[in-house]
């Protein structure tokens, strides 16, 4: 990872900002089996008409009114699956609501619960290729819209968010990088264990007849809404992530010892727990922490990452590592140094 001659200082992406932002309904979880095992007490929902722009400018307003000048946004990225509008691009209406230079590039990208590890490897390539100084980088969901309230396997696991996360160029000493170790992966053969089947060009509103479905367990949902292969996306979990972290370690010559804190998809409290004991992170930093927010798909990890840096002052910050995966089927991981970041709840 050596750039230069010794002394030389290099331009690197850091992360200086997060906040996020949570919708101010709360659905308590009854208490059962099933919220003990995924560990989930209550979860926040987009009121009606409240949609993922919303939310989005909601957690970037935060960043804002830290002092950061709307002016020197570069570029702004927004992830979502649940997008304002087909079209245009939901970042463009940001852009205008947030009151962004014109000069501010503005882009969507859809993915879901990786899509924020995936964001900062956007920002890292806009900012060290000199297209960007500063990238404020948007995760929002509101997933509720997609669910449909009988169905137990899937409307008691999802809450909705929206995070802003800053991306500045910065100069650092040699040997001292903001984001490194990226890893991604695909298998797009796994796409229907998690998918909202009609409402695209494929399965279009206007001309497919609404299903009824009725699982085994009673759970009740049409076509129209989310549909989820829990056991199918559990094995896949507990299948890919181990040989992430392994991926990510050895990109970055780390040992899990050198590792501040060990941050993966916030998905729930069983897969976390199955997850850290078959990546044998036991004896390591690992954040399992859903109760308050359940599954927030993209903005996960940043609300993880906003809450490490708020509660524990007396950390190191310098290598979390970050984790996600799920819908897609998608994964992705990365090192980042949070050394430079402030954190705003």
């Amino acid at each position: 990872m050596n750039s230069g001659t010794k002394n030389e200082s290099i331009a690197s992406a850091y992360i200086t900002n997060i906040a996020y932002y949570l919708p101010e309904q709360i659905i308590e979880c009854e208490q059962n089996r099933l919220s003990k095992k995924t560990g989930i007490l209550r979860r926040h929902v987009a009121a009606k008409g409240e949609t993922a722009a919303d939310l989005a400018v909601k957690a970037a307003e935060k960043i804002f009114h830290q002092g950061v000048d709307r002016a020197t946004i570069d570029f702004v990225l927004l992830c979502t699956q649940s997008p304002d509008y087909i079209l245009p691009t939901t970042a463009c209406l940001i852009q205008d609501r947030l009151g962004l230079p014109r000069s501010c590039g503005a882009l969507d990208f859809n993915l879901g619960c990786s899509g924020y590890i995936y964001g900062l490897s956007l920002a890292k390539g806009l900012v060290e290729t000199g297209q960007a100084k500063r990238v404020l980088l948007l995760t929002s969901e509101t997933y509720s819209k997609h669910l449909h309230p009988q169905d137990g396997s899937v409307a008691t696991l999802f809450g909705d968010a929206a995070t802003a996360t800053l991306v500045d160029k910065l100069a650092t000493d040699n040997d001292q990088y903001g984001m490194y170790g990226f890893s991604f992966g695909t298998d797009g053969s796994g796409g229907n264990d998690l998918i909202v089947p009609v409402g695209g060009s494929r399965n279009p509103y206007d001309t497919t007849a609404v299903e009824d479905i009725v699982d085994k367990y009673g759970n009740f949902r049409t076509n129209r809404n989310l549909y989820m292969n829990g056991s199918a996306i559990s094995e896949f979990a507990l299948e890919i992530v181990p040989s992430i972290v392994e991926n990510i370690l050895e990109k970055s010559c780390l040992h899990r010892k050198d590792v501040s804190y060990f941050v993966f998809h916030q998905a729930n409290k069983f897969i976390l727990d199955y997850l850290q004991q078959k990546c044998n992170l036991q004896d390591f930093p690992f954040w399992n922490n859903v109760a308050e927010y359940a599954n927030t798909v993209s903005n996960s990890v940043p609300i993880a990452l906003s809450d490490i840096i708020s509660i524990n002052s007396d950390i190191s910050l310098r290598r979390f590592m970050l984790v996600g995966f799920g819908v897609g089927l998608s994964w992705a991981g990365c090192i980042v140094d949070l050394r430079h970041c402030k954190a705003f709840r």
